[in-house]
């Protein structure tokens, strides 16, 4: 199945997942916060993502660990908009910004962003607004606490049809109908299950598990896999140790879900993951004369 995405004038087809690379301009995320600690190296890492394979950039002002206050909004666009100014500089990929405040999607619009990324589904109908009137696309994810809250998920579905997935799937559906209802057109809307947000690792995996039913919708589906507690539950892994994990997810979803949105911290080890799964899985021609490189046939002896 393809889906189609409408931002800004373009029109794309998604029948393949893009790879969308993390920009955190942030010093507290929690897998690699306070790595690149200024303007000049959050624009060269994303250049670097964009290189690497990335067709998106996702950019982050404010971590979603819980238990920290949020931030002001100033404080927010101060981090992040002089990274979208670099990044505009030096690349037309698309861009994403990670918020759910208004006064900062519109300082990231104004700034030639390309789709909102919403982790509070739809908590301020300003975003919404806002997306009508610029044409960006709109990333709408499942959630059932006010970010940067968290509290116990272990019983919160217990009386919702069909459990957390039934939870996840009316829920999307129904902001789906509060964002068409101010104007968003159904092809600007990517649907995220939300892994971790108010679900626990048990719950997540339920869910993703379930794809089918948010593919079903037609819409892109935004897997934000990368790291997350679920692969840490499973594998006893701390977050910079989840890759081997990631890639299983990847792995997992992609054949679930084609038209999807990766959003990852690795771009260059899962974009060659994924040519690698496309090749062996027939999705990519193969030259005859495929051949390795002698410069790369054994690995360099330490001096």
């Amino acid at each position: 199945m393809t889906a189609r995405l409408v931002c800004r004038g373009r029109s794309i087809a998604i029948d393949r997942p893009l790879v969308m690379g993390i920009v955190n301009a942030t010093p507290d995320s929690f897998s690699d916060g306070g790595v690149d600690r200024d303007t000049d190296a959050r624009v060269e890492r994303a250049l670097g993502l964009v290189a690497a394979g990335a067709a998106v950039l996702d950019v982050g002002g404010q971590s979603a660990i819980t238990g920290v206050p949020e931030i002001s909004d100033q404080e927010e666009i101060d981090r992040v908009a002089p990274v979208l100014e670099g990044i505009r500089r030096e690349s037309n990929c698309l861009v994403s910004i990670d918020t759910y405040k208004p006064a900062v999607a519109q300082v990231a619009v104004d700034l030639g962003v390309d789709i909102i990324n919403d982790i509070s589904g739809v908590m301020h109908a300003e975003l919404a607004e806002l997306a009508a009137r610029a044409h960006v696309g709109f990333v709408v994810m499942h959630t059932r606490f006010r970010p940067k809250y968290k509290e116990d998920a272990r019983h919160l579905y217990d009386a919702s049809p069909g459990g957390v997935v039934g939870d996840v799937v009316s829920f999307l559906d129904d902001r789906v109908a509060t964002l068409t209802a101010h104007g968003v057109l159904r092809e600007q809307i990517i649907l995220d299950p939300g892994p971790d947000f108010a679900k626990t690792p048990a719950q997540t995996i339920e869910v993703l598990r379930a794809l089918p039913q948010l593919v079903a919708r037609g819409r892109p589906v935004l897997l934000a896999l990368s790291r997350k507690d679920f692969i840490g539950a499973l594998t006893g892994r701390a977050p910079r140790e989840r890759l081997a994990g990631t890639l299983a997810a990847v792995a997992a979803t992609t054949a679930l879900a084609p038209s999807s949105i990766l959003r990852v911290h690795d771009v260059a080890e899962v974009r060659e993951f994924l040519t690698v799964l496309d090749a062996l899985e027939g999705r990519m021609p193969i030259d005859p004369d495929l051949r390795l490189p002698d410069a790369i046939k054994w690995q360099a002896r330490n001096p």
